[in-house]
């Protein structure tokens, strides 16, 4: 008897289960209450004696559910399913009526949420899913690792202050100490910021975009540190860490049409709602076009790509341009909406918005805005106690547990939640040891 116990113990159905469970103990104890100098072990055994441990150990239940069903495909027929499903997509007329659906499906939903949700789909989903967007071009087309890609949505944003003034109690206001003579319509810096962004990144394109891997990431991540310090430092052009006050709100005067979007979230939801859309579409025919596929071989060898005969420096250039032409468009929607000061532009933001693509998918654009909808998401819910458990997260340690998501998504799908089709293929190939997964982790370094 005492052989068959240990046996059946040392399963592996077994020890699966008791990993499960271990787990959901670990979790209740790291976000349960804290210890004292005095009774240190107070905090595990309030943690673990508590009615709140019920909670986490149905998750760990679920979580061995789940995982001993992903190992036995074949009886529950996951895998034909999974086919099933893949040639349902991939029919003619399928997918556009998903995208479709999905499409309706955020037009409809936040008429029935709160103005702080609908605010937070704006300020933390559409925006952020923009910047995504953007950034997907030079990291997933091109396999160009930027990190001060937020830079150029401060330089969006700072460009919008310059431009226009707003009037409070019939008093004319400047959001920055300096503004043009000649003071604009939001709407008409659109173009303004755009042309300044994709100069400043071809600036910084031009001289860096020779160096790979760890060499640009690091040039690049010192271009946006010193964008913000100079917006922080800079008290006499960019009023200092006290940021830009007075930005007016979109506001569209066409003939006897005139319409002013206000301090209402969900009008400027649907407005980037529909940028989104547009841009998709347009990076999408990116994609297929020449430009795309060039970039997709810098990409997949850079050397390789050269001998070929594509000029890769005019391409990353491109890709470089492109990507900041985007990211400050995004910065001219977010200052006529929201205040904003140096400390918005940090690389704690750059590091999002590279963790969202990555999320996502790179190489994808539906995989992009996937990746802002359910890592923001995830941040706007952990605002609040979790159900059943009752456990508020700290505003300070909201990121820990981005980076577990992170961690278990690299491990279980390196891919992203919906890879491109290239992408999938490049990781298969990398796996079986037929070449690197792109130009991030092959040549001379690796990032």
């Amino acid at each position: 008897m005492t052989t068959a116990v240990s046996a059946r113990l040392s399963s592996p159905l077994a020890r699966r289960l008791g990993g499960c469970l271990f787990l959901a103990l670990v979790t209740a104890v790291v976000t349960g209450p804290d210890g004292s100098n005095v009774h240190p072990l107070d905090g595990v055994k309030n943690s673990l004696l508590n009615t709140r441990v019920f909670g986490f150990l149905v998750f760990g239940l679920l979580l061995f559910a789940v995982t001993s069903l992903s190992g036995r495909t074949k009886p529950i027929g996951l895998t034909q399913v999974r086919t099933r499903l893949s040639q349902a997509v991939g029919q003619r007329g399928t997918r556009p009526t998903g995208y479709l659906l999905l499409l309706a499906i955020a037009v409809l939903v936040p008429l029935q949420l709160s103005p702080a949700a609908q605010g937070s789909l704006f300020l933390d989903v559409g925006i952020y899913a923009l910047l995504a967007l953007g950034l997907n071009v030079v990291v997933g087309y091109a396999g160009l690792l930027d990190l001060g890609y937020i830079a150029f949505y401060a330089i969006g944003a700072y460009t919008t202050a310059y431009f226009t003034s707003s009037v409070i109690n019939g008093k004319v206001v400047y959001p920055l100490p300096v503004h043009s003579p000649l003071l604009l319509n939001p709407f008409f810096v659109f173009p303004i910021a755009v042309l300044i962004a994709s100069v400043a990144g071809i600036i910084l394109g031009g001289p860096t975009l020779r160096l790979r891997g760890d060499y640009l990431a690091i040039v690049t991540l010192g271009f946006g540190e010193i964008v913000q310090i100079l917006a922080r430092n800079s008290d006499p052009l960019t009023n200092g860490s006290r940021g830009a006050f007075g930005v007016p709100p979109l506001s569209l005067h066409i003939g006897g049409f005139s319409y002013t979007w206000g301090q209402d979230a969900l009008p400027y939801y649907y407005l980037l709602l529909g940028i989104v859309v547009v841009v998709m579409i347009a990076f999408s025919r990116l994609e297929r076009s020449r430009i795309g596929r060039a970039l997709a071989a810098i990409r997949e060898d850079e050397v390789a790509a050269e001998a070929s005969g594509v000029q890769t420096l005019r391409y990353k250039l491109l890709a470089f341009a492109i990507g900041a032409s985007t990211s400050g468009f995004a910065g001219v929607l977010y200052a006529t909406r929201q205040f904003f000061n140096p400390e918005t532009f940090s690389l704690q933001a750059s590091i999002l918005v590279l963790t969202i693509v990555i999320f996502g998918g790179m190489g994808n654009i539906f995989g992009a805005v996937l990746g802002a909808v359910v890592l923001q998401g995830l941040a706007y819910i952990l605002r609040d106690p979790i159900p059943l458990i009752g456990f508020k997260v700290p505003d300070a340690d909201r990121f820990v547990y981005f980076g577990a998501v992170i961690m278990i998504m690299m491990v279980f799908r390196p891919q992203g939640l919906v890879p491109s089709r290239r992408r999938k293929r490049e990781i298969t190939m990398s796996e079986q040891g037929m070449g690197s997964a792109d130009s991030l982790g092959s040549g001379e370094v690796s990032a």
